[in-house]
């Protein structure tokens, strides 16, 4: 790749800190475990407007929306020991004129005249400080604080020798989980002249930590390894970094985001584009979280220690979020880490008794609804990352489809299944008991939709192994979805909605198609799209094709798009990051309707597709607040990816990708076996609302708006005729 191209140059990790986007800005190597990052005073770690940091944390989720942690064991310099242990009290303030924010870098310039820099490797976080000329540096070593929400409930911190530090900091995990342990080594690359110690050196909550002085003023690099096995586990992955210069670890690991970043080269755009780009595909490939030590060893859900032999464990699976984009664009650029991660999914199962919906660590935290794990496996097998397993699969997602788990165990699965199966809908109930933050009867209706589309999902698994009569039990539960369908309901003109129904079938009564009840962050308006997987079933509800893109061109105010899209999108859909109610437009940034722009190619238009992801794109741009909504593990991220390469997983477990116009002239996805699946669109700016006049895949022309997964990985040319919207013929896109 040329120099002038350097994907590592194009990222800006500022993108996403602002607005609830939820990124962190620090250090990380791809999938890292280990990162190096400021901590602010926000949940997530960091704001771009927090007025002071608090150290440089060494653990962060990208995106996520819950309390997580964001920064365990974090590292602040100064020039002095500060006379109380906080914080809230000793952070320091800083400037963002020469803050640099890059894949595998950060730097920023404190207020105190030090300089922190900060860089990584797959299991550590590293941290040069460099100090003002004369000045005696002290380091503090912060166990007992981290993120304000979710406060540290035990630490402990022990002097090894003149140069290390080792303990453990008990967290609570986010969204409702329980604490879980990790273990810390810190190693500085000169000895200290002395050491001291706040709050003791082992116990509960409080303040605690460790600090040291150094001689002279020269930079000091502080390496800090993590691990979730044990004190040996943190100290030998400390080995990463152990001897090597902090400019030797920078290099390695930019090499290692060039490698990955370059997997997808586009062209044709201007240099805002290529940086948000460049920034989302760094985004996805963030996550999920490398879960073995460089041993191999790692923390099962049984709370036992075992060992990935030849393979990477993975950790922290966002599955109602990632199965929709995240994941399938993974498989697509990565398919030897998609193997890894669907081994790790089914480890879940081995180890801990079921599979997860929200796996936080070594634990399920029961955020969100319905059954995530569903479509994002069998998305995995048709893509052929379950190859050798494919059975092993099969088993665990037929007993989560037709069963529950017991009451001693920590996994909910499908809590609505006795309904579900029962009476072919979950049973709207507020006051279901649940394990965690969530349960699936307290959103009864979207726990339906999304149980009906796994099963559709599953279908096609089950059909493909030879599970014949299993098939024909899922795909007509595939249609329950329509067992919700009240054509009575009434809303802004359109009758029809999704309505949750209550124990002996009455519907939910009083009920409102913009309201909260019985869907989880979404009302009626979003999930009445969650029916992909039954296109002619979904256009029948809804009064027939006309009818139906009607009701697609009012959810998304279409007709104001072509004037001002980047204006209409702000004005007429959601824009709050947590507005998830009293709403009957898109919803940007929130998942349940992110497939629905490619709804219009499935319904027949498919050049409104292509206006609409246009449109959506002017959310993302070059800025802090450049990423809509909480980023969640790098989902949204996933989807600007995918709809600047024009092609979309509408619907799991097909292997179907829905087309639209792409936003570069030309892009480049290089395949993991050495071929290449090439888009050209010449003429594409994304400063119009383009749509495709023609379409060549390979030398042949396309007249379909999907393709195939085996299309696409057998490497191929997918080339686009560009005209202005609107190319309302049948095949424009």
């Amino acid at each position: 790749m040329a120099a002038d191209l350097d994907p590592v140059g194009r990222v800006n990790t500022f993108i996403g800190t602002r607005d609830e986007g939820n990124t962190f800005p620090g250090a990380s190597a791809p999938f890292g475990m280990a990162h190096s990052s400021p901590v602010g005073s926000h949940y997530a770690g960091y704001r771009y407007d927090d007025p002071a940091i608090r150290g440089f944390g060494h653990f962060f989720l990208s995106g996520a929306g819950c309390r997580e942690q964001g920064g365990l064991v974090p590292v602040l310099p100064a020039l002095g020991l500060p006379a109380s242990f906080d914080h809230r009290a000793h952070a320091s303030g800083y400037t963002h004129d020469g803050e640099v924010g890059e894949a595998g870098y950060y730097r920023v310039r404190l207020a105190s005249g030090i300089t922190a820099e900060c860089t990584a490797t797959t299991r550590t976080g590293v941290e040069r400080f460099t100090f003002p000329p004369g000045s005696t540096p002290h380091v503090l070593v912060n166990v007992g604080q981290a993120d304000d929400e979710e406060p540290v409930s035990a630490s402990s911190v022990r002097v090894v020798d003149d140069r290390t530090f080792a303990g453990t900091v008990t967290a609570q995990a986010f969204c409702g989980g329980k604490p879980y342990t990790t273990w810390f080594t810190t190693t500085f690359d000169r000895p200290f002249r002395t050491t001291g110690n706040w709050g003791g050196a082992e116990g509960g909550a409080g303040l605690r930590g460790q600090w040291a002085v150094f001689d002279g003023d020269d930079p000091v690099t502080v390496a800090t390894a993590l691990s979730h096995v044990d004190a040996e586990g943190a100290a030998k992955n400390l080995a990463e970094s152990r001897g090597r210069a902090f400019d030797e670890l920078r290099a390695a690991v930019q090499d290692e985001w060039r490698r990955e970043l370059g997997s997808v080269e586009v062209e044709g755009a201007d240099p805002d584009d290529l940086v948000v780009f460049y920034t989302a595909l760094y985004h996805v490939l963030l996550q999920p979280l490398t879960g073995n030590d460089v041993d191999g060893r790692y923390r099962g859900f049984d709370d036992r220690v075992h060992r990935a032999d030849g393979w990477t464990y993975h950790e922290y699976f966002s599955l109602w979020d990632t199965y929709r984009a995240h994941n399938q664009l993974l498989a697509l650029l990565r398919p030897d880490r998609a193997r890894d991660v669907a081994r790790s999914v089914l480890a879940v199962h081995e180890q801990g008794g079921w599979l997860p919906r929200w796996a936080y660590a070594n634990q399920e935290t029961n955020t969100m609804t319905g059954d995530p794990v569903t479509p994002f496996l069998v998305d995995l097998w048709r893509f052929g990352a379950l190859e050798g397993r494919e059975e092993q699969a099969y088993r665990a997602l037929w007993r989560n489809a037709t069963s529950v788990p017991p009451a001693s165990s920590p996994f909910e699965g499908r809590a609505g299944n006795p309904s579900y199966l029962a009476d072919g809908f979950v049973r709207h109930d507020p006051g279901f008991p649940k394990k965690g933050q969530d349960v699936d009867p307290h959103h009864g209706a979207s726990a339906t939709l999304e149980y009906a589309l796994a099963d559709h999902a599953l279908s096609i698994m089950a059909e493909a192994l030879g599970h014949h009569e299993d098939a024909a039990v899922l795909r007509a539960r595939g249609r329950n979805h329509r067992a919700l369908w009240d054509p009575s309901v009434t809303d802004r003109g359109f009758r029809g909605f999704p309505r949750p129904k209550v124990a002996g079938g009455a519907w939910l009564s009083p009920f409102s198609a913009q309201g909260p009840d019985g869907f989880h962050e979404g009302t009626a308006w979003q999930y009445q799209w969650l029916a992909q997987h039954d296109v002619d079933g979904l256009v029948g509800l809804l009064g027939g094709r006309e009818a139906a893109l009607a009701r697609l061109d009012d959810f998304f105010a279409f007709t104001d798009l072509p004037a001002d899209p980047a204006r209409a999108v702000r004005d007429k859909w959601v824009v709050g990051p947590y507005d998830y109610y009293d709403q009957h437009r898109y919803n940007p940034n929130n998942e349940p309707d992110l497939h629905v722009p490619w709804m219009y190619a499935l319904f027949g238009a498919p050049w409104k597709t292509s206006v609409v992801v246009r449109a959506a794109q002017t959310l993302f741009v070059a800025a802090p607040d450049g990423v809509t909504g909480n980023d969640d593990l790098g989902t949204m991220s996933a989807w600007y990816v995918l709809g600047a390469l024009g092609l979309y997983p509408v619907t799991p477990g097909t292997g179907e990708f829905v087309l639209n116009t792409p936003r570069f002239a030309r892009a480049v996805v290089h395949l993991a076996d050495g071929r290449d699946l090439t888009v050209t669109a010449p003429g594409a700016d994304p400063s119009r609302l383009q749509c495709t006049r023609a379409l060549r895949v390979g030398d042949e022309p396309w007249d379909d708006v999907r393709l195939s997964w085996e299309v696409l990985t057998a490497g191929t040319t997918v080339a686009h005729e560009l005209a202005d919207a609107p190319v309302e013929a049948t095949r424009g896109l």
